[in-house]
């Protein structure tokens, strides 16, 4: 009877460890996300201009400019 109490003891015990784990990952997820939100609408004003500018990826070299 106390095997039984133990195996249900570490059964919990482990869910309770994987649960706390997706937590963490869940978490970690979500702050990704908002990063990557962030870095795109800083960058997004920039490929807008660059796309006017005809595609132009490359700056101009400094004999190019004039």
């Amino acid at each position: 009877m106390t095997s039984i109490y133990v195996a249900i003891g570490l059964g919990v015990a482990g869910l309770v460890v994987i649960t706390i784990a997706g937590a963490r990952v869940v978490a970690a997820a979500r702050t990704l996300n908002r990063e990557i939100a962030a870095a795109k609408a800083q960058l997004e004003p920039r490929r807008a201009r660059l796309a006017h500018q005809g595609g132009e990826t490359t700056p101009q070299a400094a004999y190019d400019r004039g």
